[in-house]
């Protein structure tokens, strides 16, 4: 009973230091979301394009030098 009740109280400990911890994060305003993930977006489109052509090319020369 003993090892339960001290379960509980760790669990109950670390909940409210999480809550503590919540009210110091500074959260970003919404235009700040909103400018963070056109930035994400964009930079992950791009690199899906850079790595695609990179793909395509190194593709290429594989299929040419097995044709050899």
């Amino acid at each position: 009973m003993n090892k339960i009740r001290q379960w509980y109280e760790k669990i109950s400990n670390f909940l409210k230091d999480v809550k503590v911890e919540m009210k110091k994060v500074t959260w970003p305003s919404r235009d700040e979301l909103v400018t963070y993930t056109v930035v994400v977006i964009v930079v992950v489109f791009i690199l899906s394009v850079y790595i695609g052509v990179i793909d395509k090319v190194f593709g290429s020369f594989l299929e040419l030098f097995l044709r050899i």
